[in-house]
């Protein structure tokens, strides 16, 4: 094991969030509250302790795919047990496991909430809260390469890394370096952000909104400045906000090939992004249909069918209207697209397009192989085979999500057997795949403040097993507390 690498991650990511904790000093200046003190003096210790560590560490040249994702898993714990610190201490959340709960929640651009009054927070807090989401969404990892090597002398193995914390079967390199693709990634990703910043400011939307919003869209996290999510937001700014929310949806390679490919047409040609407009079309045309006659006209019964669904998908999370109050057909497609979720290599969470149309396409390359044993097939993505190896890897992490998943709702239904089994369906469901509120009493307008603390440990796991694609935290307990000497 590399431990050096290990370290050296570990230094490198604190000193960052130290960085990271100077924005919502700087808002608590601005808006002249004492709480910006605290996040200046945490970030001060906070650098301290990642130049601390890696005080004369010596990284070896090679480290793999275990290294990578331990790294990973270790690095995202680390972020959130140091990220929930200046709630505490600023007094906004009071218990550090809510406090913890709520930092992981917005790491992993989840959006689900312990808050019964979010707007009782401090400007610095409100500002860090949602700011989690942006750092989280594209990831810290990429981040810290798109800025320097993670080790002296040269880029390593970094797309262990990469591939630990992107999301979707297959993790490539859209140009030779790791180092540059995770800056295209970024360029692209703060190029939206910027993009959709100005559109909101030019809406009228009042600029600590707009930044705390725009951070939330982009990392498809949820987290809102107001108690009732967008809903007070007039339409235009929800309808700029649910543009952006499918945008950010979408495989970035796309957006690769569109602005920076030589032939632009192949941003049109991937699979997954087609298959993923569809969805969402079907979704909107159907949902609309079916809740038509609870608005006062068909334009509003589309416009919040088309956030809902956009929220949903790409689990983002915010809501402009209670569609808990839904009819079934509205809420039980909802629930399934949660599952689906948006394409790989976006910022969303979910199972993921390409994984659904690689496993769909391979059940019809069985049922072919019965009926025609001596042919010889294979599963086809965008013109090109797909290598067996990425459907096997496919399969087993449908299984060991399914093991997660189910082994999750029995243990919250152990700890609060008097929630509705809707409720715990719905929050496992809502935090390993990163999508916000869920239904009933997990539902748009309430939050999961009201669950037992060994409920919130498990969902916490979820939210960073569905974050990090479960393998970089499965490896990591494996090598805690399950290996052999």
């Amino acid at each position: 094991m590399n431990y050096s690498i290990i370290r050296r991650t570990t230094g490198l990511v604190m000193k960052f969030e130290a960085i990271f904790l100077l924005l919502p000093a700087l808002t608590g200046l601005i808006y002249r509250e004492k709480e910006g003190l605290i996040y200046l003096g945490l970030a001060a210790a906070y650098f301290l302790i990642g130049y601390l560590i890696n005080f004369k560490v010596e990284t070896r040249a090679s480290f793999y795919t275990k290294e990578g994702f331990i790294s990973v898993g270790l690095v995202w714990i680390v972020i959130s047990l140091c990220g929930a610190l200046p709630f505490v201490l600023c007094g906004d959340i009071p218990s550090y496991p809510d406090a913890l709960f709520e930092t992981i929640s917005g790491f992993t651009t989840t959006g689900s909430s312990i808050l019964s009054d979010v707007e009782a927070l401090s400007h610095a807090s409100l500002f860090w809260r949602s700011f989690t989401h942006w750092v989280g969404g594209m990831g810290v990892i990429v981040f810290v390469l798109a800025i320097m090597p993670m080790r002296k002398g040269g880029t390593g193995n970094q797309i262990h890394m990469m591939r630990a914390e992107s999301p979707g079967p297959v993790v490539g390199k859209l140009v030779p370096k790791i180092r540059d693709t995770a800056k295209i990634l970024y360029i692209i990703y703060f190029g939206m952000t910027v993009a959709e910043i100005i559109l909101l400011l030019v809406a009228g939307m009042p600029l600590f909104d707009t930044l705390c919003l725009s951070f939330g869209t982009a990392g498809t996290g949820g987290f809102g400045v107001l108690g009732d999510s967008i809903a007070s937001y007039p339409l235009l700014q929800q309808g700029i906000i649910t543009v952006f929310m499918i945008l950010f949806g979408v495989n970035f390679n796309a957006y690769f090939f569109l602005f920076l490919g030589k032939d632009k047409k192949d941003a049109f040609r991937l699979t997954e992004v087609r298959w993923y407009f569809l969805i969402i079309a079907f979704s909107i045309v159907t949902i609309t249909i079916n809740i038509h006659k609870m608005f006062d006209n068909l334009f509003l019964a589309f416009h919040h069918a088309a956030f809902q669904v956009g929220s949903i998908i790409t689990t983002t999370g915010y809501a402009t209207a209670d569609f808990n109050l839904w009819p079934q057909y509205s809420r039980c497609l909802l629930v399934l697209i949660m599952f689906i979720g948006a394409c790989a290599g976006s910022t969303g969470g979910g199972i993921k397009v390409s994984r659904i149309i690689i496993l769909v396409k391979a059940g019809i390359q069985e049922i072919h192989h019965y009926i025609h044993p001596r042919a010889v097939t294979s599963v086809h993505m965008d013109g090109k085979p797909v290598e067996n190896e990425t459907v096997r890897s496919v399969i087993m992490y449908l299984g060991i999500y399914i093991v997660i998943f189910c082994a999750s709702v029995l243990l919250v239904t152990a700890f609060d057997g008097d929630e509705s089994l809707e409720t715990i369906f719905t929050a496992v469901a809502a935090t390993i795949n990163n999508i916000g509120p869920g239904l009933s009493a997990v539902g748009a307008t309430a939050n999961f403040g009201h669950l037992s603390l060994p409920s919130k440990f498990v969902l916490m796991f979820d939210m960073l097993a569905g974050r990090l694609e479960l393998y970089p935290m499965l490896l990591l307990i494996y090598h805690l507390f399950g290996r052999r000497k």
